[in-house]
Order: C-alpha cells, then structure tokens, then sequence
C-alpha cells in the first residue's frame, strides 16, 4: 500500500534583526562602522561634558562601549527569537501567525511594539553596563558618566531593528 505524502517548502528568508547572529561579510563593514560611531559617541559626549584629554579617554573605553553595544543587541535579537518561536507554539492560530508575519516580515502595530521593547531592552543594557564600565574604568563624576551612558543607550540602540525584511528582500 502505497501513501502518498504532500511536502512543502517554504522559502526561507531570515528578519534582518536575526543577521545580527549570522556572521557573514556583512560583518567586516558592520563591525568597524560600529566601533567608530561608538567612538564618535563617546567622544562628542566627552566633549560637551568639558571633560579634558576626552580623545584619548574616549580612544580609550571605545573598544568596550562597541563589545557591550554588540552584546545588548544580540540580547535583544535573542529576545525577538524568543518570542517569534513562543509565539508559533503558544499561539498556533491566526493571532499567532500575524504576529510572526510581523516580526519576520511585514510589521504590524503588535509586532512594532515588540520591537520597541526589544530595541528598550538593548537600551537599558547598554546604559546600564557603560555605566558600570565607565565607573570601574575611569575616574569621572558620577553625572558625567550617567550623561555619557545615557548618550550611549540613547544613540546607540539598535534601531535598525524596524526596518522591515520586505523592504530590504522586496524585488530578490
């Protein structure tokens, strides 16, 4: 007896916010344009705080502010996988699809409110670990260094997180 098995396959095309976890070539321009608007951050932040040798001291902790701003955006990449995957199993129905459909494709107003949590998320990681660096690391004022993380977590956030994979795959 012979049984005859429909399969399917679907195309597979990955969110942009989920290239953060596929090393590619990408990264050899990803990696450097990070690290210089970190540094660019931090230093114009420095700056304005009147902070004196502010070149070298930003030269100095840039290396740090990029890995902590690297790892808060794979947090927050982890965080939007998390909830695509729980999303398929704990909603198996239309709500469910439409917010997968959201996150990974086209947003909606639900999936766009994820990833501003998400994009929050990074955020507060990244304000909250500068903050700890710059206090362990450097001998500025407490103000001075709250300003300077709140900068970081301010511009530095992975924004980028909102640009929609169909506008990106539109037309490949």
């Amino acid at each position: 007896m012979k049984t005859n098995k429909t399969i399917r396959l679907y195309n597979i095309i990955l969110p942009i916010w989920l290239l953060i976890w596929w090393p590619s070539y990408l990264w050899l321009g990803l990696i450097p344009a990070n690290y210089l608007f970190d540094y660019l951050v931090t230093y114009l932040s420095m700056k304005k705080l009147g902070i004196e040798d502010c070149k070298q001291k930003a030269q100095n902790h840039s290396w740090k502010v990029c890995l902590i701003g690297f790892f808060s955006d794979f947090v927050a990449a982890a965080f939007l996988l998390a909830f695509l995957y729980l999303t398929d199993i704990i909603l198996p129905n239309e709500l469910g699809e439409s917010i997968s459909y959201g996150l990974s494709w086209k947003p909606n107003l639900f999936s766009i409110l994820i990833i501003l949590i998400a994009i929050a998320i990074a955020g507060v990681l990244i304000y909250l670990l500068n903050r700890w660096m710059f206090k362990k690391d450097t001998d500025l004022g407490k103000e001075q260094i709250h300003r300077i993380a709140l900068n970081l977590a301010i511009f530095t956030a992975p924004y980028l997180f909102l640009i929609p994979s169909s506008l990106i795959y539109h037309g490949m």
